[in-house]
């Protein structure tokens, strides 16, 4: 049976993940990986604190490290190749590194730089994210111009599936949108616990400082299709560098990219990594496509056999 594999991205840490990974894969996510990094990843992940493996700059090397390799221990299982995949924001590089794409090495290079440059953008002008309960893609884009119109600078950063809208702006745009938001028709907006304004114009010196160092990287022809978060398109294997530079301060367009996948024909979805956050969104967006979480070592056994690759 043909399936897509789904990665996910920045907010499915937590304290202790992976540990049964660690012990498995000391040659990925050992002194390698922490050379790289300059800090221990293992530490980090397994005894936090949580409020330092939450920062960008922490959570995204080590949610990109985690998830590769509990894909290589899915490949390891025999399961086939997918026929396509994706990844939310950061997860993105996990699925091009998951085919073949990129090295993991090199990878992990760029994910900790992305998480660098983030971090300092959103340190440099306080903003933040918060996500529209029950909206659509046409009332959040009124309650955009809105602000605009109010001098304000909201904008749609995920469109994650359907009712599942996040916007990002300044401290006095969320504050503003909070005051606002009901006229607007909004049922009610939550505040999302991030660094600042990701996938938005305020990470536009993020997106510059990581030009150079994806221009210069080696990436090859994916060995199946890996979806684009700005374009909701398979990568074109000479756009991969261009388009993960715009996907810094672009919308992630999951929905339409979950969308499309399923009009190729795939109706499988693997999550793999950790939390499900991929998973519940291919569910909502997907509602009679068969969809799995592999979260950890003790999945993978369960969810192969349900996609008839072992």
């Amino acid at each position: 049976m043909s399936y897509a594999v789904l990665f996910p991205g920045q907010g499915s840490q937590f304290v202790g993940m992976g540990a049964g990974l660690f012990e498995a894969y000391p040659q990925l996510l050992g002194e390698t990986a922490d050379e790289i990094l300059g800090w221990s990843l293992r530490r980090i992940c397994l005894d936090g604190p949580e409020e330092t493996l939450t920062r960008t700059e922490y959570a995204q090397p080590a949610l990109f490290a985690l998830s590769y390799a509990l894909w290589v221990a899915w490949r390891e299982s025999e399961a086939t190749l997918p026929a396509g995949g994706a990844g939310h924001s950061l997860g993105e590089y996990t699925a091009l590194s998951a085919a073949g794409a990129i090295q993991f090495e090199e990878a992990l290079h760029l994910v900790a730089l992305r998480g660098r440059l983030m971090s300092d953008a959103a340190d440099a002008a306080p903003s933040g994210m918060a996500a529209l309960l029950g909206v659509d893609v046409g009332v959040a884009t009124n309650v955009v111009e809105a602000s605009v119109a109010n001098g304000g600078s909201l904008q749609i950063a995920n469109i994650n599936a359907p009712g599942q809208v996040v916007v990002a702006g300044s401290v006095s745009d969320l504050e503003w949108l909070a005051e606002n938001g009901k006229d607007l028709g909004i049922r009610r907006s939550i505040p999302l616990k991030v660094a600042g304004a990701f996938h938005s114009s305020y990470m536009a010196s993020a997106a510059e400082g990581l030009e150079s160092a994806v221009s210069s990287s080696s990436f090859q022809s994916p060995g199946f299709p890996v979806w684009a978060n700005a374009t909701a398109k398979p990568y074109s294997p000479t756009g991969i560098a261009s388009t993960l530079i715009a996907q810094v301060t672009s919308p992630v367009l999951f929905e339409a990219t979950l969308q499309d996948m399923a009009e190729t024909g795939l109706g499988t979805f693997v999550h793999v990594g950790p939390g499900d956050v991929t998973a519940g969104l291919a569910k909502r967006t997907l509602p009679d496509a068969t969809v799995l979480a592999v979260t950890d070592l003790e999945d993978i056994e369960s969810a192969a056999a349900a996609v008839g690759t072992m």
